[in-house]
């Protein structure tokens, strides 16, 4: 800092400088991509989910999320029976509720709700981990359009269906 009476050059207050030290050699944490499943598993397989829903297609968007989740966190995901675990599972419900109305029977927002049951077995089939009734829900709106409403739909579909695979994931690496 420069001191305009006096014309010299002011030092910097001690906490300032010490903030600044302290911010620059901080303890070292920082967000990691997550944590593996354990030493024993190594390479993990995800098969496609059972859909006992009326919602097509489903099963891809909730299988793929739950790859991505896996992979994401560092694990290596294989297309094999061969691998040291595999997770399974079906989709088992999917209810959509009206959340918001205009007037007494015009909708105008609702909820889709997934629910999902899933199991985690090693290479010799003993389950290393299991969930039923897992579930998330996301809320869309209704347009005048079903087209619209449709899109808005599948939408909330893609999103609750990432937020089920970080909870799952999650779920899964606590017991490691």
């Amino acid at each position: 800092m420069f001191n305009r009476r006096s014309g010299h050059r002011r030092s910097l207050p001690i906490w300032m400088l010490a903030a600044v030290v302290l911010s620059m050699t901080a303890c070292g944490y920082r967000f990691s991509a997550g944590e593996k499943l354990g030493e024993n598993i190594s390479t993990v397989s995800v098969k496609m989910l059972e859909n006992r829903t009326a919602e097509t297609g489903v099963e891809h968007i909730f299988t793929n999320d739950l790859i991505f989740e896996f992979t994401k966190n560092g694990n290596t995901v294989v297309e094999s029976d061969d691998a040291d675990a595999v997770l399974s599972g079906t989709i088992v419900a999917m209810p959509v509720a009206t959340v918001a109305y205009r007037g007494q029977i015009t909708s105008v927002e609702r909820r889709i709700t997934a629910v999902v049951s899933l199991s985690l077995s090693d290479r010799n089939g003993e389950i290393i981990w299991s969930a039923n009734g897992i579930s998330e829900s996301e809320t869309y709106g209704i347009l005048t359009e079903k087209i619209a409403t449709d899109y808005n739909k599948r939408e909330a579909i893609r999103a609750l269906s990432q937020r089920l695979a970080e909870a799952v994931y999650s779920r899964i690496t606590d017991k490691f």
